[in-house]
């Protein structure tokens, strides 16, 4: 069966962008962007919320074609451009992504949607960013794996990656890696 993957980057205290939105305290690294990609590899769908989705719409399509752009970026352009692209809107009926049409909505009956897609063929499902979407998954019990890049900051204050949920989670710890910035890849499933 396939599994929900969550991948979040936060901040020591939890939190995924700082008060104003901000995300400048991520630490960006080729290692990083490795353990990304071996994510990847194991997976065959991208989902993300409706402003995740858009956003990364009008960059991922195109990305890796400039003359300037990394071999990461260029795998990660490459990887989108053979998955599938789910996004979760209540709005929408329909989604593109560039002149691709690997694309799906859900969301209206999301734990049916989300479980049906778990019992099809192929690999995993990496839900990434998309805050209020991880929290909807979480309340839901949909997430299987969590993956979480803690940063080396505490910000104090933002968007909370836990905030509503509406139970306790157990989790147990089954891989962490600390990279040369002092983030460390970490690696949970459920207890």
């Amino acid at each position: 069966m396939r599994k929900v993957v969550l991948l979040e980057h936060v901040s020591l205290d939890g939190y995924v962008a700082g008060p104003n939105g901000e995300m400048d305290w991520i630490r960006l690294s080729d290692q990083l962007w490795d353990h990304v990609t071996d994510l990847t590899a194991a997976a065959d769908a991208a989902i993300y919320g409706k402003l995740t989705y858009q956003m990364m719409e009008g960059y991922w399509p195109t990305a890796g074609e400039g003359p300037g752009a990394s071999q990461h970026e260029k795998d990660h352009a490459d990887w989108l451009k053979q998955a599938t692209k789910v996004m979760v809107s209540r709005t929408l009926e329909s989604a593109k992504w560039g002149a691709d049409d690997h694309a799906v909505v859900v969301g209206r009956n999301l734990r049916q949607e989300i479980e049906a897609m778990k019992q099809q063929p192929g690999k995993n499902l990496l839900l990434i960013g998309s805050v209020s979407v991880a929290q909807a998954f979480m309340n839901l019990g949909l997430i299987d794996e969590y993956r979480l890049n803690i940063n080396p900051v505490i910000l104090g204050g933002g968007r909370s990656l836990f905030e509503g949920l509406e139970g306790k989670i157990d989790l147990r710890l089954t891989g962490a890696v600390t990279l040369s910035t002092g983030v460390i890849a970490s690696q949970y499933e459920l207890a």
